[in-house]
């Protein structure tokens, strides 16, 4: 059933990109609640696999490097928590649209989830999530184009003063890649 599921996902995905037209999904798929393995990290978005990620954390976007990875899913899908840690920050901006900034339990490092349809109808700032759970949905909001919905997905090395919006950029192809479970 999940690999029917997932299948299914990235034929819409594949037939979106392609048409340029894009599909509605109904948003409430259910997700695995298994624990993932110590240093793994969840594929942000629900059903996509490894094989189906590609490295564009160097290429330019409006004239500055890019230093994210954009997943490509149909409008509604899930987006998943990569790790454990705190909704630090829920953000709307002309760049990102809906936005959300998640800190890892030892405040290192920063998750930047962007170009959301919409919040998970719980979430708010200051709450504790788990690897795995719903935060949001996949969309177009902010400056990404209409007929691609995709997960702009960033993560950063939180400076001293644990500023949400700053840090170095570090690439997460190789940590998906590498370290990666799909839900």
């Amino acid at each position: 059933m999940r690999n029917a599921l997932r299948l299914l996902l990235a034929g819409i995905a594949v037939c979106a990109f392609f048409t340029g037209r894009s599909v509605a999904v109904e948003p409430r798929v259910s997700v695995s609640t298994e624990p993932v393995a110590s240093g793994g990290i969840v594929i942000p978005v629900a059903g996509v696999a490894k094989a189906a990620l590609r490295d564009d954390f160097d290429n330019i976007h409006s004239g500055h490097p890019h230093h994210a990875i954009d997943i490509l899913a149909p409008r509604g899908t899930p987006v998943l928590a990569a790790v454990d840690g705190t909704i630090r920050k829920l953000f709307d901006s002309r760049a990102g649209g809906l936005t959300i900034y998640e800190f890892d339990v030892a405040t290192e490092k920063s998750y930047y989830y962007a170009h959301l349809d919409s919040y998970a109808d719980d979430v708010t700032e200051g709450m504790r999530v788990r690897q795995g759970d719903v935060i949001g949905y996949v969309g177009t909001t902010g400056n990404a184009p209409a007929n691609t919905p995709h997960l702009h997905f960033a993560i950063t090395l939180l400076p001293p003063d644990k500023a949400w919006s700053k840090g170095d950029a570090i690439d997460p192809y190789p940590i998906l890649v590498a370290r990666g479970v799909t839900r």
